[in-house]
């Protein structure tokens, strides 16, 4: 079982500024469908994040979260660590930092990993509306370069 939050499902800071973001049609591999993605042009403050319900998640089950990305060859500013995370209710937070720049093919869809969680219909402080986020805001270092597909969530073997 999975989830897939598209890019427009996603809220971006400065989204539908065309002088940070272009949207464009890619290819959906599951669908063979044309969706929006969000190409970023430039920006110093980058903030994405999404909600998701929990609770239409199977109890007792492992998940991994990750982003949808394709980092451009014009790619730049991705050396400064980003912040990939979960904050579930009640306060339970997953947090990791990643170097988008360092070992990452250029030009190919990849799924960078937020984190890995259980359900449990007896832990009730995951149960309700978790946040997904990638951010890159510390520092205000620009970045270029990415697109952002969506956000998967599945199940983990």
């Amino acid at each position: 079982m999975f989830f897939f939050l598209f890019a427009r499902d996603l809220k971006i800071t400065w989204g539908e500024d065309k002088r940070y973001w272009n949207w464009i049609h890619v290819e959906d591999d599951k669908s063979n469908t044309l969706v929006d993605a969000a190409e970023l042009l430039t920006v110093c403050y980058l903030d994405v994040n999404a909600k998701f319900d929990t609770r239409i998640l199977s109890p007792g089950v492992k998940y991994e979260v990750a982003f949808v990305v394709m980092i451009k060859d014009n790619a730049q500013g991705w050396e400064h660590l980003v912040k990939l995370g979960l904050l579930f209710p009640n306060v339970m937070h997953e947090e990791r930092e990643e170097d988008l720049a360092k070992n990452k093919p250029r030009n190919k869809w990849i799924e960078v990993p937020v984190a890995e969680f259980i359900t449990s219909s007896e832990i009730e402080k995951q149960a309700g509306e978790m946040e997904i986020y990638l951010r890159g805001t510390e520092g205000l270092y620009w970045k270029k370069g990415i697109v952002i597909k969506g956000i998967v969530i599945r199940a983990k073997n």
